[in-house]
């Protein structure tokens, strides 16, 4: 297991789901962690509180609005002084087939999709890498997904932020590796998390397992354990690589 004492680690949409996850696997092994939400207080403060050790920070913040962004990257580096990886993990997932939404739908699927999902995620980068530079390296993984690679027929804007934020992330990595910042991504599969429970939990779940030779989803732990092994300073060489994490359920 990698020693992540003294590290501090900010990770969005960290209050459920991969985020939790995360944070759980990095205190566990020793890092200082910021939990980024947008809005439930409650459930980051809950994180917080099960997370081991000391010195935990939940930060609130609506990463779709660029001063937020900003602000909470100077929030944690106060705090903490130091700024050594970030997980953009959070995202959103809505429907919006285009056989059946109207214009505005559509267009308002896509505004508020890519606005969180690869605005967002690149003004984090922005704002950790500004740090990150100054303080003489870092980590930046981002969570993206399979979608970005198969396609997303009933929610085209996802997919397309999720390949916008992989063709992000491969420059990020071209940029910033003489500043010793490593840049990576985790694409899972489906992962048994809040967000596609429902989806989980209908009729199309057992065809949606049965796309893994496992017969199964990613549980959010495998997702962190992918997180951790990329942000360990171990793998600098992979930087700009994209990890996939979908059971076999595609290639590519």
């Amino acid at each position: 297991m990698t020693d992540f004492s003294n590290k501090t680690v900010l990770i969005t949409g960290g209050s459920r789901g991969i985020g939790r996850a995360t944070a759980l696997a990095f205190a566990e092994s020793g890092a200082r962690v910021a939990i980024n939400f947008r809005a439930d207080s409650a459930a980051a403060q809950a994180v917080c509180e099960e997370l081991p050790g000391e010195g935990h920070l939940a930060i609130k913040a609506d990463i779709s609005h660029s001063s937020a962004v900003n602000q909470m990257i100077q929030a944690v580096v106060e705090e903490f002084e130091t700024l050594d990886i970030v997980v953009n993990n959070a995202g959103i997932y809505e429907p919006h087939p285009i056989a059946i939404v109207s214009y505005a739908a559509w267009q308002q699927a896509w505004q508020k999709t890519l606005n969180v999902n690869l605005f967002g995620a690149a003004n984090v980068c922005y704002c950790a890498a500004q740090q990150m530079m100054e303080q003489g390296g870092g980590c930046i993984i981002n969570v993206s997904s399979r979608g970005a690679f198969r396609g997303e027929p009933d929610h085209p804007a996802y997919g397309a932020s999720k390949a916008g934020l992989n063709a992000l992330s491969q420059s990020l990595a071209q940029a910033l590796a003489k500043y010793q910042i490593f840049v990576g991504v985790v694409a899972p599969g489906f992962v048994e998390t809040e967000m596609v429970s429902e989806l989980l939990n209908s009729e199309a779940g057992e065809a949606i397992r049965a796309q893994s030779p496992l017969n199964r989803v990613a549980t959010p732990e495998e997702v962190a354990q992918a997180i951790l092994f990329l942000a360990s300073g171990k793998a600098m060489y992979a930087t700009g690589c994209i990890l996939d994490i979908n059971g076999a359920s595609y290639f590519r």
